[in-house]
């Protein structure tokens, strides 16, 4: 028999996925029928599998050690070859989230089996720095609240514990945090502007198309934006990101006439050509660089009407010293 106590990192999730995280060689079906017959019960009795784990819950196994061994095997393997995170890329940290300062060129979460990404970096910077037992790891794994496409760079929060995991996905499913970015974008932008439209994507070609009228399997996107500096062939934009699709802000400006500048896809090729030759440039200049949280309870108290900033990257940050656009960052509109 085993005996698994439920830490506060753990509480606030359904048994039955939490049964599924610890014994991940255990099929769903053979979890349930453990419950049934009581080979599994929550603090002395018959559970369901849909109670909501509270801290000091008991849960006990009626398995033999070879039967946990084998249930167990792949989801408790020893993580010590996992890679730190830079304390340098830590925004902010407190004991339920982490904010990180992703830099363009990683993966945001696992597209395949062998990848590694900045989730593997928060979970060996965890572990390295004791926030987060080995053990823990065979029933709750560190995730991110949000994603960025590889080479687009900034803030990335993670949650701690389930709990702050779940109220973070909350605050973003209903868009009571402020989302900010910098991009730096073909043309000229003269005045702030709130624009709607909708979003399709391929998911064959991995890339989105925009139209102002709704058509089938389409996207409902809101993307505003105000320039912060400018000069005849460019413009600083600080954008908001009201809905959150994939390749929104790229796509949504493309269509518009004005690219980001870097930017592959949906770039244009003359001049991110020149951007390449001149300033090294091989992403687009697109930045997650502000978050302002609104007045929160419980969890997420620690980050009630909170703001986190992402330092611009060096390689952007060149560009705009260039152009002497550096410092509308700083004045009143970037603030």
């Amino acid at each position: 028999m085993k005996e698994i106590r439920i830490t506060a990192r753990d509480q606030g999730q359904r048994m039955d996925k939490y049964l599924i995280r610890y014994l991940p060689g255990a099929g769903k079906g053979f979890l349930y029928k453990m419950m049934r017959k009581k080979n599994i019960v929550l603090n002395g009795r018959r559970a369901g599998g849909q109670e909501l784990l509270k801290e000091g819950d008991a849960i006990r196994l009626f398995f033999s050690d070879e039967t946990l061994e084998k249930f167990m095997a792949g989801g408790g393997k020893p993580r010590t070859a996992l890679p730190a995170l830079s304390r340098h890329a830590v925004l902010y940290e407190d004991g339920q989230v982490l904010a990180v300062n992703k830099p363009a060129g990683m993966l945001s979460q696992k597209a395949r089996p062998e990848d590694v990404s900045l989730v593997e970096y928060i979970t060996g910077y965890l572990l390295e720095s004791g926030a987060v037992e080995q053990a823990e790891l065979q029933s709750f794994h560190p995730g991110i609240a949000n994603r960025l496409d590889r080479n687009t760079s900034g803030i990335i929060l993670a949650g701690k514990t389930m709990a702050a995991a779940q109220e973070l996905a909350r605050i973003f499913r209903e868009r009571t945090m402020e989302k900010y970015y910098l991009a730096l974008v073909k043309g000229v932008v003269a005045q702030p502007e709130r624009c709607r439209g909708y979003l399709q994507k391929d998911e064959i070609r991995n890339q989105a198309q925009i139209s102002r009228d709704p058509v089938p399997g389409a996207s409902f996107i809101e993307t505003a934006w105000e320039p912060l500096a400018s000069n005849s062939h460019m413009t600083l934009l600080k954008v908001e990101l009201i809905t959150g699709r994939s390749h929104q802000i790229r796509s949504h400006l493309a269509s518009l006439g004005h690219p980001l500048a870097g930017d592959r896809k949906y770039g244009e090729e003359v001049w991110n050509r020149k951007l390449a030759e001149r300033f090294g440039l091989q992403r687009q200049f697109l930045h997650a660089w502000k978050l302002c949280f609104p007045e929160l309870a419980g969890t997420l108290q620690g980050l009630s009407g909170k703001t986190i900033l992402a330092p611009l990257p060096r390689e952007l940050e060149k560009i705009l010293i260039t152009f002497n656009m550096q410092e509308a960052i700083n004045d009143g509109k970037g603030r």
